[in-house]
């Protein structure tokens, strides 16, 4: 299911000059990049080991892999 907003710009996509449409994508592609490879900040790490849904979610992973680490292997 596509967006207003993204069905707005995709029937705008054939108005713009090709330039426009190539600095579009590179502007995308720029922010994907610096969003999928930017590490998270001390601070952020901190508010979210704070988090209670991150916390609640940690405590069911612990739960499910209980099971897994009591079958008797060393962890390393």
């Amino acid at each position: 299911m596509t967006s207003p907003a993204l069905s707005e710009i995709e029937s705008r996509l054939p108005s713009l000059t090709r330039e426009e449409q190539l600095w579009l994508v590179e502007r995308l592609a720029r922010d994907l990049r610096r969003k999928w490879t930017s590490k998270p900040t001390d601070n952020q790490l901190v508010a979210m080991s704070n988090d209670p849904d991150i916390q609640s979610e940690l405590r069911r992973m612990a739960e499910e892999f209980a099971v897994t680490e009591a079958d008797g292997l060393e962890a390393v």
